[in-house]
């Protein structure tokens, strides 16, 4: 299993926007088979910092991802609300156990 840590900064007038615009692809994102979770967590100090994060069962699965209409909606409706650019880390799940890969 593939974890993805999104890291965004968003303007702060832009903070309640973000928040509807990510659920919305949160929600549309975990009916796709290739994602077991996806995770969208706000900063309690600084509430224009958020984390996504995204499970994905197979290699293949984020690059599905980023091929569906849901996905490229937000990405062109969050990309102006960033007040940095948005910074990924990619993790290899240890445990619970993954499937190998």
């Amino acid at each position: 299993m593939l974890i993805v840590h999104v890291h965004v900064q968003v303007k702060p007038d832009c903070v309640e926007a973000f928040k509807a615009a990510t659920l919305a692809n949160a929600r549309a994102s975990i009916q796709e088979p290739g994602i077991a979770r996806f995770d969208v967590v706000q900063q309690q100090e600084d509430p224009t910092r958020f984390v996504l994060v995204e499970a994905y069962r197979t290699p293949d699965a984020p690059a599905a991802h980023k091929e569906t209409s849901h996905y490229q909606l937000w990405r062109d409706t969050v990309a102006p609300m960033m007040a940095t650019p948005r910074t990924s880390v990619k993790f290899h799940n240890l445990f619970p156990a993954d499937d190998g890969w």
